[in-house]
């Protein structure tokens, strides 16, 4: 592969912290903006080496799916959610792994740290690490999540309920 322009590298990193910060800010509608229309959001139960109509997922969402998830999100009245949990996640290890210039499809995977304060379990501080490999498409100059999987460190083992953008 070759490298990538350095505007283009910052550009996809700039993506992927705003993308990390407005989910951690359960700011639904923008963060829902950064979403492309065939978007999938995955989160596998252990590694993504399968096909997730064939095997249990903690997440197999389509579009459709994720503008649900979204909408039950904004109520309010999601109770695994209320009142929302503060959280933060950390992004680091950003590679580029695979570039099409011509179609604008750019594969980039990081690895994250997520902390989340489950006010509404008695303010236990949960930690969710893992892998997040972003398929990235430029749509009309910007670009846009096509698809995102994530690969939890954690995920071969019991799960705290994800009423969140993981």
């Amino acid at each position: 592969m070759s490298p990538l322009p350095e505007s283009l590298r910052r550009e996809i990193e700039d993506f992927l912290y705003r993308e990390a910060r407005l989910a951690d800010e359960s700011r639904y509608d923008e963060w829902e903006a950064l979403v492309a229309d065939d978007m999938q959001y995955w989160v596998p139960r252990g590694r993504a080496d399968y096909d997730p109509a064939d095997r249990l997922s903690y997440i197999n969402d389509n579009r459709a799916r994720l503008a649900t998830r979204i909408r039950q999100l904004k109520t309010g009245l999601r109770h695994a959610q209320t009142p929302p949990s503060p959280m933060r996640r950390v992004v680091s290890n950003i590679e580029i792994l695979a570039v099409d210039h011509d179609a604008g499809v750019y594969t980039v995977g990081s690895n994250f740290v997520l902390y989340e304060l489950a006010v509404q379990a008695g303010t236990s501080l949960r930690i969710w690490p893992g892998r997040v490999t972003h398929g990235l498409r430029r749509i009309d100059g910007e670009l846009r999540m096509a698809r995102k999987v994530v690969e939890l460190v954690t995920a071969e083992a019991p799960q705290w309920n994800m009423a969140f953008l993981i």
